[in-house]
């Protein structure tokens, strides 16, 4: 029987839960998943289109499974420029090309090219939530909603994803529960605007094991944070609603973890940006949140080289930097993506500037990291195992305060005789600090 399914997924944590919903819904309907391209029947490419970079990444990922002669669906962001892709791409293996979510479509292209012989004249259309992970057992992305409704100038998502669609509450609190029942420890909240979930949904209730909810992110937020589990969210904006989930944290309900994309910090460029939420007073908001809670941690992404920046609102940026010493930063070279409104705006930046602000801001960040960091040293952590290198006897675990893929680890050695007391993937330990570094941390079993 010819059914099996080569798959990659590229981008973002949101294009692997679309990734995950898509295997779960081919497994049902009795495709296998190959381990690699040689093994499989038909390619599927999950394409990430939100950065130049991405797109080459995907380009490229495409034209390999092309290569292999064999069927290839593309699906995911960048298969919303089907054009594009389509004059790219001119190949009798193309079997179609379709964009972010699209699993009915995925699916009947897929039926159709590599039918099965199973005596299936149809195929399912509907999988079920929670399906198939792609993550290691002991934590789970939650996408809560889908698309965007701001208009930021830079972005390409809501012409590619569309405007926000929220899922209903008790639909997400039902997977939830279902994780935590598989043996989830770990739950990351996910979506392309966190806090404005559930603001596109009616006000009515929906009914919850017996009780009312109203769709909203502190509905949200306090029904997990009586969950047993980690929980921590991720793509906040700046809106006054992240007052309202100190509480939360404080508390212990929720991981002491916000990952807010500030992207700058000049009021003038943050409005050519066109960026949702109060931008004044920024620095001063974020040491006020610090002192509510000390041991906060936050995570941004910010840009350099916009259109229209100067060397003011680049000072402006390191001074902010400086001033709130963030935890965890990354920082990106702006870069013209089709679709965006950015690309009209005057002023373009050249790319020698752009490198030379990208290294003098990467300069001060590493500074800030390694000063944040040493801080830790002598302290104790409670960490999450992530997973045993027995060759080079190292623990691989993470902190409360590390998000998986994208911030640092907890690298714990371990001797010989240690070897029969090592603990279980995805379980919890404590460990003192001993080292640091500008990015990870090393402790003691």
């Amino acid at each position: 029987m010819k059914n099996r399914i080569g798959f990659i997924s590229l981008g973002c944590c949101k294009n692997l839960v679309d990734a995950e919903h898509m295997i779960t819904l081919l497994q049902k309907n009795g495709y296998r998943i190959a381990g690699n391209y040689q093994d499989s029947d038909l390619i599927v490419v999950n394409t990430c289109g939100f950065i130049n970079p991405s797109i080459e990444e995907s380009v490229e990922s495409i034209r390999e499974a092309l290569d292999t002669g064999k069927p290839v669906v593309v699906t995911g962001c960048l298969g919303a420029r089907h054009s594009y892709l389509s004059q790219l791409f001119n190949h009798p293996n193309l079997v179609g090309i379709t964009g972010p979510q699209n699993y009915d479509e995925v699916n009947r292209l897929i039926c159709s090219a590599l039918p099965l012989d199973n005596g299936k004249s149809f195929c399912f259309s509907e999988a079920p939530v929670p399906g198939t992970k792609l993550t290691p057992a002991h934590y789970s992305y939650v996408k809560i909603s889908e698309g965007c409704s701001n208009h930021c100038s830079f972005c390409a998502i809501p012409g590619l994803r569309g405007k926000m669609i929220s899922r209903p509450i008790d639909e997400i609190m039902y997977e939830v529960d279902r994780l935590i029942e598989r043996g989830n420890r770990e739950l990351i909240i996910v979506a392309q605007d966190t806090l404005a979930y559930g603001r596109d949904l009616p006000k009515e209730k929906r009914v919850y094991q017996g009780a009312e909810y109203t769709s909203d992110i502190i509905s949200l937020v306090d029904f997990l944070a009586r969950k047993d589990v980690w929980v921590r969210l991720h793509y906040l904006y700046p809106y006054n609603t992240i007052e309202k989930l100190l509480p939360y944290m404080k508390d212990g309900g929720i991981i002491p973890y916000l990952d807010i994309p500030f992207q700058h910090s000049s009021p003038d460029i943050l409005k050519l940006m066109k960026r949702p939420g109060n931008i004044e007073q920024l620095a001063d908001r974020i040491l006020s949140w610090k002192e509510q809670i000390p041991e906060l941690c936050i995570r941004t992404s910010c840009i350099v080289g916009f259109p229209g920046e100067t060397e003011k609102d680049f000072r402006n940026l390191l001074d902010f930097i400086e001033k709130v010493k963030l935890d965890r930063v990354g920082c990106f070279k702006y870069s013209n993506v089709d679709g965006v409104k950015a690309g009209e705006l005057p002023n373009q930046i050249s790319e020698e500037v752009k490198e030379e602000r990208y290294s003098r801001f990467m300069e001060i960040q590493q500074k800030i990291s390694l000063e944040n960091m040493k801080k830790k040293i002598g302290t104790v952590q409670d960490a999450i195992v992530d997973d045993i290198d027995y060759e080079e006897q190292v623990i691989i675990t993470r902190s409360r305060f590390d998000s998986p893929e994208i911030d640092g680890q907890i690298y714990i050695p371990y001797d010989k005789d240690q070897s029969s007391r090592l603990p279980e993937i995805g379980s919890i330990i404590r460990t003192e600090i001993y080292d640091a570094n500008e990015y990870d941390l090393f402790g003691e079993l």
